[in-house]
């Protein structure tokens, strides 16, 4: 049975080998930049070393090793986990609710979170803590935004369709950003902290981070992956999944579940990155299929090199200082968001 299987859904060897390079790519390149350069050849015969059953010489002084191992490579790593989820979030959104403009902050997790980290920021000095609250803080808003949409979205006659959810989350968006704007204003001297949170950061101490969301990450890939069948199915419309035998408000909530448990992790770390979750997928999509079989997977992989090479260029344009990284992913997303709505008119939400 091809009902509901968008055309060209296998996805062919040469772009995942290409996109697969293109990771690699940015990852090393990621680690050769810096204040002491440091040569390719040298790092990755380094990472060679650090594999098991493998002996070379890795070329790096002690000093270079440390650089890289310590302080470089735990930043090119969490770039690519928190490009690769936010991509694949966006993918299964937009497929979820059949629209290529939506993106994993659609049911207030960008608002809950920043509503979190604010009270952590604000409050949290005065405060004992054993571990950083702002993480936990953004984790536990973006849950707790994207819960409040679906309830409010589910009180509501005929709440289980697509269109009632982002009026939902539009409207909790609206509410927590409110509550974030006043928390600010009232706790004016944190708010340089707030906006620089805001903007999204990739700046990590070592490898707590990375070690920190890769669980939730992982899970909620594997879900995605798993469920990339589902997605085109979605695409055709509730009515028309149902008769094919699928629950679409079930594969709905589950699929936006582990999306936004993915999503929380890694905004917790990193900030409100914005515009990786549009941009990935739709690219995808234009240049090679409408299958999610194929804009998955490839989200995976050109979404972690996308924020990579966004967070060389934001320390890199005004070295030694630093531009916020969602500056960077803003100056490139905006106009592409732009053409994407030029070429969505009438696109079914």
């Amino acid at each position: 049975m091809n009902a509901g299987r968008p055309a060209g859904s296998r996805l062919p060897w040469w772009w995942i080998g290409g996109a697969a390079a293109l990771l690699m790519t940015a990852v090393v390149v990621g680690a050769m930049i810096g204040a002491v350069s440091i040569a390719p050849l040298d790092i990755m015969r380094s990472a060679l070393d650090r594999l098991p059953f493998i002996d070379v010489e890795s070329g790096l002084s002690e000093r270079d090793d440390a650089i890289v191992w310590q302080i470089r490579m735990p930043r090119v790593i969490l770039g690519v986990i928190v490009g690769s989820m936010l991509s694949v979030s966006g993918a299964a959104y937009q497929g979820v609710f059949r629209n290529p403009l939506a993106d994993p902050y659609l049911l207030g997790a960008g608002a809950g979170a920043g509503l979190g980290a604010t009270i952590a920021i604000a409050y949290g000095p005065d405060l004992d803590w054993l571990i950083d609250p702002v993480p936990v803080a953004a984790f536990a808003g973006a849950v707790l935004g994207v819960v409040l949409a679906y309830v409010l979205g589910y009180t509501v006659r005929a709440g289980r369709t697509a269109v009632t959810l982002i009026l939902a989350g539009v409207a909790v968006a609206a509410f927590l950003t409110a509550a974030q704007t006043y928390l600010q204003q009232k706790e004016a001297d944190s708010i340089r902290e707030v906006y620089g949170w805001i903007l999204g950061s990739l700046s990590t101490a070592g490898w707590g981070e990375v070690r920190l969301v890769l669980p939730y990450v992982i899970v909620s890939m594997i879900v995605i992956v798993a469920s990339r069948r589902l997605l085109d199915v979605m695409s055709v419309g509730d009515t028309e999944a149902s008769t094919l035998g699928v629950k679409p408000a079930r594969i709905r909530l589950i699929l936006i579940g582990f999306a936004t448990l993915g999503t929380a992790a890694v905004v917790s770390v990193s900030g409100l990155i914005g515009f990786v979750g549009i941009i990935i997928p739709h690219t995808v999509r234009l240049m090679t299929s409408a299958s999610y079989r194929v804009i998955v997977p490839l989200s995976i992989l050109l979404g972690g090199a996308f924020l990579v090479f966004a967070d060389i260029l934001a320390r890199s344009i005004q070295a030694p200082a630093e531009i916020p990284i969602g500056v960077v992913t803003a100056f490139i997303g905006a106009p592409f968001f732009a053409l994407v709505l030029r070429r969505s008119k009438g696109v079914a939400t």
